[in-house]
């Protein structure tokens, strides 16, 4: 049966994931908080931070419509590599694995939002990529393509920075990674989600300084509920 999860994607969204319950996955040893959901439980479109204990592994399974992920502690492994935190991976239609991890990680997961059979695999240690200074942060480019609308970065703000205003034409999804930031609406600490609709415009001020997730042109990919 489906179901809706923040489908409204006119609507801003703001979640303190660390104020979530964790929920049960297939996996006895895999535990979820869902952040958006649209499509059957099991089968349906998902952004959600995802626990895997110690030990914990899944079944070899394919991914429709792609799979992103971003280790955030410990290592996830899978027949292609032991990936520890700070590594980015994006596994395209007809990729195919059974992942685990030995001592237990904590990853930030979408899955079916990347369709398109041409899409390459990527897999990156954001540990060892150079920042580049963009106005007035630094970034790092994980994954843009030719012939599809989104893209996803790092951003990288000093302590004390402020945007006077950032603009998202194509909507914006962001995740906190490290450190807090403050806008118009409040402000957001380490492992928060944003989703800002299209057209929407942000001030951002960062007392401590913070590391963020950032993907934009998504929302041509997301399902609405």
């Amino acid at each position: 049966m489906a179901q809706t999860l923040h489908g409204d994607l006119s609507a801003r969204i703001a979640v303190d994931t660390r104020e979530l319950l964790w929920a049960a996955s297939p996996s006895t040893t895999v535990w979820r908080k869902r952040l958006h959901l649209a499509g059957p439980p099991e089968a349906g479109q998902v952004t959600s931070v995802v626990r895997f204990e110690a030990g914990a592994e899944f079944p070899r399974h394919d991914h429709p419509e792609g799979e992103e992920i971003l280790v955030l502690e410990g290592v996830f492994s899978d027949e292609q590599g032991d990936w520890p935190a700070g590594s980015y991976l994006l596994n395209p239609e007809g990729f195919r694995h059974a992942p685990y991890s030995r001592g237990g990680c904590l990853l930030f997961v979408k899955l079916r939002q990347y369709p398109g059979t041409t899409r390459r695999h990527v897999a990156l240690s954001t540990g060892t990529l150079a920042w580049q200074p963009l106005d007035g942060r630094a970034t790092q480019l994980l994954y843009a393509q030719a012939g599809f609308t989104d893209s996803t970065r790092l951003e990288r703000w000093e302590p004390g920075a402020r945007a006077p205003r950032l603009s998202y034409p194509q909507g914006a999804e962001l995740f906190v990674l490290r450190g807090s930031f403050s806008d118009e609406h409040g402000t957001y600490g380490p492992h928060t989600w944003l989703r800002l609709p299209a057209h929407s415009t942000q001030s951002l001020a960062t007392a401590e300084g913070c590391d963020l997730y950032v993907k934009e042109g998504g929302f041509a990919y997301l399902r609405a509920g």
